[in-house]
């Protein structure tokens, strides 16, 4: 047992996660504060992002999903009134706004697809088309990005602005090899590093 003690701490307003995987069991940890524990929570809101002890993201998806039906609502109650520019303010401002936040966190997840069908959904909603209906090229007149491109572009020009953070091939072993020049890919064994951002820079 592990009995931590912190001081300047408003006892009312804090607690932790103990942050786990699925093949780990987690450990008796003890947090007191003036002799008082602190509880333990297997989910909180950080900074607008919903984060839970395995970091799957599925509260902070299924909340994105909730969030979305005033989206929709506003975009049926006025489609029959304005013009298609002003549906894409709407779009950008009720669902694109709440989509893209922390994207780089949660884009990766395998619950994403929720929020991508929810995209291609709102965007029907706009031209007026079936839900069967093909969106590639409704995305493409409307220059609007699909999720999983909206997940990649930021992280390239991440990629592309910090270029001294990363290593190349070359630096890692010395053979000349078509790919000596690329960016080093990190090697990980644990499945939610693979997800994380540092390791999707190199996956998509």
């Amino acid at each position: 047992m592990v009995q931590i003690k912190f001081a300047f701490l408003t006892f009312d307003k804090t607690y932790f996660i103990q942050f786990t995987n699925k093949s780990n069991c987690t450990s008796d940890i003890q947090i007191k504060y003036e002799d008082k524990h602190i509880s333990i929570a297997n989910e909180t809101k950080f900074l607008g992002l919903f984060v839970n002890s395995n970091l799957s993201w599925k509260t902070h998806i299924e909340c994105i999903k909730s969030k979305q039906s005033s989206a929709f609502y506003a975009m049926r109650s006025v489609k029959p009134y304005v013009t298609i520019s002003t549906l894409k303010m709407i779009y950008f401002s009720y669902f694109h706004s709440v989509m893209t936040y922390g994207l780089l966190f949660w884009g990766n997840s395998p619950d994403s697809i929720k929020i991508f069908r929810l995209q291609k959904k709102i965007i029907r909603i706009m031209i007026g088309c079936r839900n069967g209906d093909s969106c590639r090229k409704l995305f493409y007149n409307f220059k609007i990005l699909p999720l999983p491109s909206q997940c990649i572009f930021p992280l390239l020009l991440f990629m592309i602005r910090n270029k001294n953070q990363f290593l190349v091939n070359s630096e890692i072993y010395h053979i000349d090899t078509r790919q000596h020049t690329n960016f080093h890919r990190p090697s990980a064994n644990v499945t939610g590093y693979q997800k994380g951002v540092y390791c999707v820079l190199f996956g998509c």
